[in-house]
């Protein structure tokens, strides 16, 4: 509401004698933006407090998605900045700082997973199924923003619980490609490896430097690799492996490129850097399960997968690939 106040100015001007002028300006002018804020807040307040107490279930999936929207409002932002960093510096993306890289991977990774939603909720009237399915399928559907902590805690088990399945997969692979290896001693170093994963030991970054050319050509190369192998590798990346082989080949080179990047940068930033949450991020990134790890361990884990992956070259993506499982499925180490 404005309060407007009139007065009459009288001015003077040289040579002209006196002008009467009206002049009205806002003496007072009060802001109802304040006040309009404070009612939609009391107005917002009140209506969660009815939908908690009528409606709890209903509250929680709203808050969620309240929440679930402003998070991805902030990485919109975030994102645009860091396109504009790019665009303003002339970079790639793989040359940026730890932190804006992993940003960017981890929002690409969320919208081609939000790309089905989007698509069944195109034609009209169609947001009331929207909303049934992402009700009915979260996991599916929707990610990490849209979840709520118990979903979280669930739907990561049930990742890291395929993906288990999946590296031993890859790792019998390994021994059924043993026979093909041409030359006796990397034959003998890779068998020796493989065994000692299978009895539940977890490997040295000594032990698997020792077997890095074998994947350097074939029958271990990322161009030799056979289709339900490389599907294998790539379901424990957000691949889609029912795609052709070739394209399979090419979304796992490109992963693998992303990661020795992302690898790189987290060495030049440095382990003490990163908070709690970042390292248990960091280790889910890179296919070991943190729900079950103290901090202590997701650092030594990190520090042991730095030292082997900023060794790795950009030919050994298949090298790279093929250490996921080999460095998590045994870790935490047993004591003995």
């Amino acid at each position: 509401m404005f309060r407007l106040c009139q007065r009459a100015v009288f001015i003077h001007k040289q040579r002209s004698g006196f002008r009467f002028r009206l002049d009205f300006p806002s003496c007072s002018s009060y802001s109802t933006s304040q006040v309009r804020l404070g009612v939609l807040q009391r107005v917002s307040d009140k209506y969660e407090r009815f939908l908690e107490q009528r409606f709890p279930r209903f509250y929680i999936l709203y808050r969620t998605l309240r929440r679930g929207f402003q998070l991805l409002f902030e990485d919109v932002k975030e994102v645009r900045r860091i396109k504009r960093t790019m665009r303003s510096n002339n970079i790639h993306h793989r040359e940026l700082p730890y932190r804006d890289m992993e940003r960017l991977l981890l929002f690409r990774r969320d919208m081609i997973k939000a790309v089905p939603l989007v698509v069944i909720s195109l034609p009209p009237f169609a947001v009331g199924l929207v909303f049934v399915l992402m009700c009915l399928f979260p996991r599916q559907l929707l990610f990490r923003h849209f979840w709520t902590p118990q979903q979280q805690r669930k739907f990561q088990a049930i990742t890291h619980l395929k993906r288990s399945k999946h590296q031993a997969e890859i790792l019998n692979n390994l021994v059924w490609t043993i026979p093909h290896v041409d030359k006796w001693p990397r034959r003998t170093l890779l068998l020796s490896l493989c065994a000692k994963i299978q009895s539940g030991v977890h490997p040295s970054v000594s032990e698997l430097n020792a077997v890095r050319e074998v994947f350097s050509g074939p029958p271990l190369g990322m161009q030799s690799l056979a289709p339900r192998h490389l599907r294998s590798l790539g379901s424990q990346l957000p691949v889609i492996v029912w795609l052709p082989s070739f394209l399979v080949r090419r979304r796992l080179t490109t992963k693998a490129l992303d990661l020795l990047y992302l690898d790189r940068a987290l060495d030049s930033l440095g382990l003490d850097q990163l908070s709690d949450e970042e390292m248990k991020r960091a280790c889910d990134l890179r296919g070991l399960s943190p729900s079950h790890l103290s901090s202590s361990q997701c650092r030594e884990w990190l520090q042991q997968w730095l030292q082997f992956s900023i060794q790795v070259k950009e030919s050994e993506t298949s090298l790279l690939l093929h250490s996921i499982a080999i460095l998590t499925l045994n870790y935490p180490p047993v004591p003995k």
